[in-house]
């Protein structure tokens, strides 16, 4: 049986920028097997999407809710989208 593929459009704050969190976020989705994107935002949060399997995107979810060495993650939204079809991950500048 073939596991359900799900879109997760997260937003994490709290201390979130210039600790690496975009980069770690881009390795961990990939260790994964994820597709989607990650991006600092202008209000100091960071964004991102994932899609994959539940199980895979769940584990990249409870990830962002500490994030890397030196963030302290505040607050975490989760919105659950349709898929899109996203292609690889990806850091957007």
């Amino acid at each position: 049986m073939e596991e359900k593929i799900v879109r997760a459009h997260v937003y994490v704050s709290g201390i979130v920028q210039g600790v690496f969190f975009r980069s770690n976020t881009r390795n961990i989705a990939r260790s994964l097997g994820l597709c989607g994107w990650v991006k600092n935002l202008f209000d100091g949060r960071v964004e991102a999407i994932f899609e994959g399997p539940q199980d895979m995107v769940k584990k990249a979810i409870d990830w962002c809710r500490h994030g890397p060495p030196g963030a302290v993650v505040e607050d975490i939204e989760v919105k659950w989208e349709e898929p899109e079809g996203e292609i690889d991950f990806r850091i957007i500048y």
